[in-house]
């Protein structure tokens, strides 16, 4: 199963900022109804992970390695288990 943890913005209020709404890397807004960034939030459809942060980059770093961990848990389980062994 592929799990996904897509990233959302919101503003202060926690409601979410449309896609459409552009921001300078500090989280300003550049579209003229948009309060601005206030933070970033991702949650897996894991159902066991999220993060919340004012940091977009520090948000999606996180995200990928989390998303990372997914794709090695097989493999980790497999070696401990040695179901492959001949």
């Amino acid at each position: 199963m592929a799990f996904r943890a897509p990233l959302t913005h919101h503003h202060a209020d926690d409601t979410p900022c449309p896609a459409d709404h552009k921001h300078t890397s500090s989280g300003k807004p550049l579209h003229p109804d948009c309060p601005g960034r206030a933070y970033t939030k991702a949650v897996c459809s894991c159902g066991g992970w999220e993060m919340k942060d004012r940091g977009k980059g520090y948000v999606n770093e996180c995200r990928r390695r989390h998303l990372a961990d997914h794709d090695e848990g097989p493999k980790i389980l497999r070696d401990l288990l040695r179901l492959d062994a001949p």
